[in-house]
């Protein structure tokens, strides 16, 4: 079986970290991925929210450079939690990410930003204008 998905959004919240109590770090962030369908002759944005959990030194590192309004690539499989409330069952399904990467920040303007020192530095090559 094979479980994979793939998200380029916008935080919607700041990252919360925690720890287990083995030590591990985990983080939860909500994000939200937009679509444009097309309804009639009209196109219309369709925006999907959900939570993704990230565990061990990326959860640190979300926590440290993400906040509300940043934008992620989240690789990762989907899961569905379940529990029970006051006597009902209840679900939600969200993303446990294998990678996560951060987008440019942008500017006012709308132009990327890329020489924002928050981010931690990507590896780049010669080909690469920046």
């Amino acid at each position: 079986m094979f479980n994979k998905i793939i998200l380029v959004g916008f935080l919607t919240r700041d990252p919360e970290l925690r720890y287990t109590p083995q030590g591990t770090a985990v983080a939860t962030i909500g994000m939200a991925a937009n679509s444009k369908v097309k309804v009639g002759d009209e196109w219309k944005d369709e925006v999907l929210f959900i939570n993704v959990v990230i565990f061990g030194r990326r959860a640190e590192t979300c926590s440290e450079y993400l906040n509300k309004g940043s934008g992620v690539i989240v690789d990762g499989r989907l899961r569905e939690r379940k529990w029970e409330s006051e006597g009902q069952q209840k679900s939600k399904f969200e993303i446990v990410a294998q990678d996560i990467q951060f987008l440019p920040k942008k500017q006012g303007s709308g132009r990327t930003n890329f020489e924002d020192n928050s981010l931690p530095p990507e590896e780049t090559t010669d080909i690469e204008p920046f």
